[in-house]
């Protein structure tokens, strides 16, 4: 099976053929670095981890190319500085180190670039300046603003009429603009803020330029994929596609900026989109500490990519027994050396199919009970068969016997591991009664223990 993604260009998915199958490109909308991230920001980084790691596994890793950027001057940023009395750089890089650890623990792999605005700052003013050369952007009191009516296509992407896009973005009404959707590409910065020179007067940029210039520098256009929010769809991603496609040379002007646009849904948190400003945030930092990331990565997958989804405790919970159950298998056949083979055919007709988690997890399931159905050499096939399915959506990568002690406290470690070796030494010595004993303590600790030759290990034993 081809890969299909949905292209909300097209409203309907189409087969992904890429520009130059040696060189993958995918763009994603990444973080603005000022506080810790909250779980729904972690949704399209994790979704799109999975297109990430299927894309590599088709046409290999050295050919896809993938950026996220990292929006890192910004007025929440600022006003964070402000409040410490220090500067944005020391904001931007505390909050990106504990974005890319705490990313890293829901197994995300990281980026091939992860361009910052500041420093991409000489291409921005480049790209602004070929705007305006083009009759698509022009000066107006120290600010330089987009002219949405230099591009015929605004709009094409979101879909909407302009009216309705004015009034969906609450833009700015003020006496220097031409059309009231025209938004800016440079703006004088307030007083102690950030600032650089332009040809337009000291500054710094808006927001919608930063993603455009670099992907340009980055990535070069048209890439393949861009991706995203859907909240972002406008005016963000509009404006992007609108200032990058005019931003062209004259004898090189790109006709395309993106082959394929990928949105995912919101995350949910009771009835509202969880949002900062609202305040209905579960922060990934909190969540990694009272879950295991694998769990949190399966509960953001277990609903479709482009689909809402509803975060739960329930939902976590869930998620706990699935990878149990999975893990489980494993751990059941731990004498079996799994014979190296790649995904099933169902799965990845399943995840070749516009991503569709929900139904690749389903073919997990079906490849454990095969596992643990199976005899002889076909066990190996078979455990080689689930592992490699399971690690391309960057699951099951663990120790099955570490999966089942995990969260376990030291204190409950060291107690446990005296009463094991109290029992081994009551059964070398034959004194049964208290091997029981023991035994029995362990059971009510919720801990089963395995004997073997050399003395026994043990677990915390499976829930459900």
């Amino acid at each position: 099976m081809t890969l299909s993604l949905y292209d909300t260009m097209a409203r309907a998915k189409r087969p992904f053929v890429p520009r130059d199958p040696r060189r993958v490109t995918m763009y994603v909308c990444g973080p603005t670095v000022y506080n810790y991230a909250h779980i729904g920001n972690a949704r399209p980084v994790v979704a799109f981890d999975v297109l990430f790691r299927l894309l590599r596994h088709t046409y290999g890793a050295d050919s896809v190319i993938y950026a996220a950027n990292v929006t890192d001057v910004d007025d929440k940023i600022n006003k964070k500085a402000a409040e410490e009395g220090v500067s944005i750089d020391v904001i931007t890089e505390r909050y990106l180190d504990i974005y890319n650890a705490d990313m890293s623990v829901l197994g995300a792999l990281r980026p091939t670039h992860q361009p910052r605005a500041t420093q991409t700052m000489d291409a921005i003013i480049a790209m602004i300046g070929r705007l305006v050369h083009n009759n698509a952007a022009y000066a107006a009191e120290g600010h330089v603003l987009f002219n949405t009516q230099a591009y015929s296509d605004y709009g094409k992407l979101s879909g909407h009429p302009m009216e309705d896009m004015i009034a969906g973005a609450r833009v700015e009404v003020a006496p220097y603009k031409q059309h009231p959707a025209d938004f800016v590409l440079w703006k004088p910065s307030k007083e102690n803020e950030p600032v650089w020179d332009s040809p337009w007067g000291p500054g710094r940029p808006g927001w919608h330029i930063e993603c455009s210039a670099m992907i340009e520098q980055s990535l070069g256009l048209p890439i393949d994929i861009h991706g995203g929010g859907i909240d972002l769809l406008f005016p963000h991603h509009e404006n992007e596609m609108a200032q990058g496609l005019c931003a062209g040379h004259d004898h090189d002007a790109p006709t395309e900026y993106a082959r394929y646009w990928l949105h995912n849904g919101f995350l949910n948190m009771g009835a509202e989109k969880m949002s900062k400003s609202v305040g209905n945030v579960a922060l990934v930092h909190q969540l990694i500490e009272q879950a295991p990331g694998e769990a949190l990565r399966w509960a953001l997958l277990v609903g479709h990519y482009r689909a809402p989804l509803d975060w739960t405790g329930d939902l976590i919970e869930q998620s706990k027994k699935a990878l149990d159950r999975l893990y489980g298998a494993l751990r059941r056949s731990s004498e079996v050396k799994a014979q190296a083979t790649g995904p099933s055919v169902a799965f990845m007709e399943a995840l070749e199919d516009d991503l569709n988690t929900p139904a690749a997890m389903a073919e997990l399931f079906a490849m454990a009970t095969a596992l643990e159905t199976a005899r002889g050499e076909d066990r190996a096939y078979a455990k080689g068969e689930l592992l490699a399915s399971a690690n391309l959506m960057g699951f099951l990568f663990a120790d099955p016997e570490y999966w089942f002690q995990a969260g376990v406290s030291d204190e409950l470690r060291e107690k446990v591991d005296a009463l094991i070796a109290d029992r081994v030494a009551a059964r070398a010595a034959k004194d049964w009664a208290a091997a029981d004993r023991i035994r029995g303590e362990l059971t009510a600790l919720n801990i089963e223990v395995m004997d073997n030759p050399t003395g026994a290990t043990w677990r915390i034993k499976e829930q459900g």
